[in-house]
């Protein structure tokens, strides 16, 4: 027991203790079931291609077995293997095991990456990946001028038509082959398993700089797995052999930044994965079930915890020398958030999206939320996406960090239809300040064809940046216009909170930060309400004011108010409400709040819908007198709190 204590003391200088770990003081200790389906559909597609297929022997094929993606298929997008240098002049041929995503998104299978060589990677030429659908990204050009789709044969088409979903794609798992062909002064690349079969024939010089000069090949994924077995082309860094070998580290993968206290450990560790090195500079995923692990103090508290996981097996399973450990952070705490994207930022590209939010012409929403990045390319942050209400139609989507294109995907440039405006002059600094910055977006839908979207992004540095999109002219019906937000490699977590959580804030005490609303605008926001339902009164409370907070007038959420221009105004309730019920029903209520300035008067309308699934309105119409030019509100909350969205 004394030394699993300094386990527990000094986390990773013992080793071999958590592996026959059975009680720790102050820790908890954990093993999990593995899943077997994955297993059970690998065998089954390798029983139907070896009944339907012989064996092809490539000439030249030398072992190179490593795997690209992981085994529970959630790697993101752009996960890359090894890097195979092809001359002109050569080809290379490849081989490895596909397996495909169950959830059916024909964009899920392996790419081939093209680029430049010239001793270092260069030049990214384009991408052409296994799926064939000519209405999508199953290739494009970096460059602009590199891959062109005419020259894309093949024997199958997958269509997944308005959607990602498409079945046909379990298709292509198997043994696929992989030919890239620079002989003939062109380019030519054959991907099949088989049965599906996709070529590329370019006759003319790749690259169009000359064909004589080096490119190379990198094979990715995303949300699948590639095992490789085999290459005619050693890759930078030397072939990996199948001889068993020692595990040297071992890295967390998707461990939560957060967890619900009181989740059980299988649950809140069951995405998690670990990457184990071995010697040879192999790698390969397990699961947690493969792994001893410990977490450091309890699991039961709050407050920072520390995850130490044990492997002890050697690539081909056997007991190891000696197990390697690895350590992730992660925090328990008592209340979670509204959260876009793993909490570990391991969120592929277009993988998890919003609720969309309608922007009604004339009206401006404003969203808050917290800003989490890998930090590993610029746009590894939030991504705002404008649509019509199903998403068939792309207005712009719009990335936190000046880029951005048009409709659908055909890859146009956004600085044709709009203004960007807000380039960092120091991108390293501004990534890095994007971890943790606390973001303010404004949508405007200018009723015209046109939108404006307005970032403000507080940095963990303390210093403000903005990112505007003025003008976006690809609005074809301004009474369809609908936003939300995707990630990539990142995620969001909307946790601005207004008064103690415990409800208990007092009268006057808790205010938001002043929005300005400009002549003929609504500006729009929407949060939970939390109240202790000792009354009507302790709820959310609108405060309209001009600059120098003068206030014009203070509105309840119960059909009360007061002021200088409250007297004028109409107070409307749509429902007829019973108060008892429509106070019970207001902890947790999700709260849209639309406040227009109409020049000479003001508007304001709440729509509450309540955690009964009864929507109750409250207006309050006809405010005045106002300053068109000087007129701003904000949110207070009296024996409540309000978490906005």
């Amino acid at each position: 027991m004394k030394y699993l204590n300094k386990i527990a003391s000094i986390l990773c200088s013992a080793a071999l203790g958590i592996l026959v770990l059975t009680s720790c003081e102050g820790a908890d200790l954990y093993t999990v079931g593995a899943p077997n389906w994955l297993s059970e559909k690998a065998d089954s597609i390798a029983a139907a291609k070896a009944a339907s297929q012989q064996e092809e022997v490539i000439e030249g094929l030398q072992e190179d077995v490593y795997d690209i993606g992981t085994a529970d298929l959630k790697a993101g997008f752009w996960t890359l293997g090894k890097t195979y240098v092809v001359p002109a002049g050569q080809i290379w041929k490849a081989q490895f095991n596909l397996l495909v995503n169950p959830d059916n998104m024909y964009y899920k299978n392996f790419y081939v990456v093209l680029n430049a060589w010239n001793g270092t990677l260069g030049d990214e030429f384009g991408v052409i990946r296994f799926d064939n659908d000519p209405t999508k990204n199953s290739e494009w050009n970096t460059t602009g001028t590199e891959i062109d789709r005419s020259l894309v044969g093949g024997n199958f088409s997958n269509s997944s038509g308005d959607d990602s979903l498409d079945p046909s794609v379990q298709q292509m798992n198997g043994k696929i082959t992989l030919t890239v062909d620079r002989t003939n002064g062109g380019l030519y690349i054959e991907m099949t398993n088989g049965t599906l079969t996709k070529t590329y024939t370019q006759k003319t010089s790749f690259p169009s700089t000359g064909s004589d000069a080096d490119i190379c090949c990198r094979i990715g994924v995303e949300g699948s797995l590639v095992s490789f077995l085999g290459s005619t082309i050693e890759p930078i860094g030397g072939f990996t052999s199948r001889e068993d070998k020692q595990p040297e580290a071992l890295i967390l993968n998707g461990v939560p930044r957060k967890i619900l206290q009181g989740t059980p450990a299988e649950e809140a560790f069951a995405n998690v994965t670990a990457t184990i090195q071995f010697e040879q500079g192999v790698s390969k995923n397990v699961n947690m079930a493969d792994l001893t692990y410990q977490v450091v103090p309890n699991m039961s508290q709050l407050g920072k915890q520390t995850l130490i996981a044990a492997y002890a097996k050697t690539f081909k399973g056997e007991a190891a020398n000696a197990p390697v450990i690895g350590t992730a952070e992660f925090e328990v705490v008592d209340k979670m958030y509204i959260t876009i994207g793993a909490s570990d930022n391991t969120s592929g590209w277009w993988s998890v999206h919003s609720d969309k939010i309608k922007v009604n012409p004339d009206e401006t929403f404003v969203s808050t939320f917290t800003n989490y990045t890998s930090g590993v390319s610029n746009w590894n942050n939030f991504v705002i996406c404008l649509t019509n209400a199903d998403g068939s139609t792309e207005y712009g989507i719009l990335r936190a960090d000046n880029w951005g294109w048009g409709t659908g995907w055909a890859g146009e440039e956004l600085a044709s239809k709009c203004t960007p405006s807000g380039g960092q002059t120091d991108w390293a600094t501004w990534l890095s300040a994007m971890d943790g910055a606390k973001v303010t977006v404004y949508v405007t839908n200018n009723g015209d064809g046109t939108c404006d979207v307005r970032s403000t992004m507080i940095g963990n540095d303390g210093n403000t940046y903005h990112q505007d999109y003025i003008g976006l002219n690809t609005v074809t019906n301004p009474d369809d216009f609908y936003f939300h937000y995707t990630v990539d490699n990142c995620h969001l977590e909307f946790n601005e909170v207004l008064g103690n959580e415990d409800n208990t804030t007092g009268w006057w005490v808790a205010h938001s930060t002043d929005i300005e609303v400009p002549a003929g605008m609504t500006y729009t926001t929407r949060f939970k309400n939390y109240t202790n339902g000792a009354a009507n009164w302790n709820n959310f409370l609108v405060v309209l004011t001009r600059e120098d907070n003068t206030e014009y007038t203070v509105l309840r959420a119960d059909n009360y108010g007061w002021g200088d221009s409250y007297a004028s105004c109409t107070p409307v309730m749509e429902d007829g409400r019973d108060w008892a019920t429509w106070l019970s029903a207001m902890d947790g209520a999700t709260v849209t709040v639309s406040v227009t300035n109409n020049g000479t008067t003001a508007d304001v309308k709440c729509v509450m819908l309540g955690n009964d699934g009864v929507t109750y309105k409250q207006d309050y119409l006809g405010i005045s007198p106002i300053e068109a030019n000087n007129f701003r509100f904000r949110f207070t909350v009296e024996g409540g709190h309000l978490v906005f969205e």
